[in-house]
């Protein structure tokens, strides 16, 4: 009885997971908010371009984005180090739709994905 109901769980609950296809951009458009003086900044990246905001460098490797919808959710892959120091205090993927997923813990700074740049 358990494996019936098991059984018919999985073919209820469970539908093929699909990976989705996903295209690659130039760049990206991040937000970076000074929590000191409460300033948002705009801040666009090329792939492989790193900038300075305030006292951070942040650094854009990959900018993702669903196959066929530019202007759907960016994933981008950032490095972001403070001055000074050689230890990144962020490294990893930042998803637009989700920015708390994965975040940067900073005292001062907020960065954040607004969308991958097609042009």
């Amino acid at each position: 009885m358990m494996r019936i109901l098991f059984l018919l769980f999985l073919t209820v609950f469970a539908a093929p997971i699909q990976a989705q296809q996903v295209s690659s951009a130039p760049g990206a458009v991040l937000r970076g908010l000074d929590k000191l003086d409460g300033s948002v900044t705009d801040i666009k990246l090329a792939v492989g371009e790193d900038k300075d905001f305030g006292r951070l460098n942040i650094s854009l490797e990959d900018c993702r984005y669903p196959k066929g919808n530019p202007a759907g959710n960016a994933f981008a892959f950032l490095t972001i180090r403070e001055n000074g120091k050689d230890e990144p205090v962020f490294r990893g993927w930042m998803i637009a739709a989700a920015p708390a997923l994965d975040a940067l813990d900073n005292a001062r700074y907020d960065v954040w994905v607004l969308r991958c740049m097609t042009e």
